[in-house]
């Protein structure tokens, strides 16, 4: 099995060399990263190696990316709970965060953190319009009413949360339906990061946090963002759910990131 998708991003990679041969170098140094090759699953991920409930997380993240938006229910329930190992809800290194390289598509990964309430910002959101994360095709749209854009920098980690502000590894196209709804919180990241900032701000506990954005085979716009989330002092928060980064009446080309409106 292995050597058929080794086979496939070989062809991935001379159809690319072929098409952009000015790419060459930093194609090859982006493939020499460990991490693309998790990333493409020619070798186990640390999910993997974990066991059997590492591989049913992944395998819980491939069968996300089939998911189709019924255009009704932006959000869907993965599990009842948070399903993080013993050992990733360990406290022993206090708070901390930690966010994927950018693939060789210049894709966003995987984050995770023990969120608290040392990370939490202590002044504003800077500017981050200067980074342009993939699928970057904006435009103006009427959402709710309002004349608004149709996508935002979304963070994989809130900024209330983390106090990150133009890290390219945080940032991803997320349409603004997902990002923040603020007319249905509950159907945009915006009600799950308040969920777990409010907690963590009245209870001064530690919540393990993971954000997972699902991109289908080469395309620059994710189909969805996993959020996963488990109290640490106490079972108060326990949330695991995907997102659909889908904007009403648009339809997006997740390969490039344009769009147009539904018929």
């Amino acid at each position: 099995m292995k050597k058929n998708k080794f086979l496939l991003v070989s062809v991935l990679f001379i159809a690319i060399f072929l098409v952009q041969p000015q790419n060459f170098q930093s194609l090859k140094s982006a493939f020499t990263q460990n991490d693309i090759a998790t990333q493409l699953n020619i070798s186990d991920s640390p999910e993997e190696k974990n066991g059997d409930l590492g591989n049913a997380h992944q395998t819980q993240n491939e069968e996300l990316k089939s998911k189709v938006f019924d255009g009704q229910h932006q959000v869907i329930v993965v599990n009842d709970k948070a399903q993080f190992t013993n050992e990733e809800l360990s406290l022993k290194n206090g708070s901390w965060e930690k966010y994927s390289n950018l693939d060789f598509l210049n894709r966003v990964g995987v984050a995770e953190a023990m969120l608290g309430k040392d990370l939490m910002p202590s002044s504003e959101r800077e500017d981050i319009s200067s980074v342009e994360p993939t699928g970057w095709k904006n435009k103006r749209i009427n959402f709710n009413g309002k004349q608004d854009y149709l996508y935002n920098r979304s963070h994989l980690i809130g900024f209330q949360l983390s106090g990150e502000n133009a890290n390219v590894k945080n940032l991803f196209t997320g349409t603004r339906a997902l990002n923040a709804n603020f007319e249905n919180e509950k159907s945009s990241m915006v009600y799950y990061e308040n969920l777990v900032a409010n907690y963590i701000r009245e209870t001064e506990h530690h919540v393990r946090y993971r954000v997972t954005p699902i991109f289908k085979n080469v395309e620059l716009v994710a189909r969805g963002i996993r959020l996963e989330a488990q109290s640490i002092e106490d079972d108060t928060v326990s949330f695991d759910v995907y997102i659909f980064n889908v904007q009403p009446e648009y339809e997006i080309n997740y390969l490039t990131g344009t769009s147009k409106k539904s018929q």
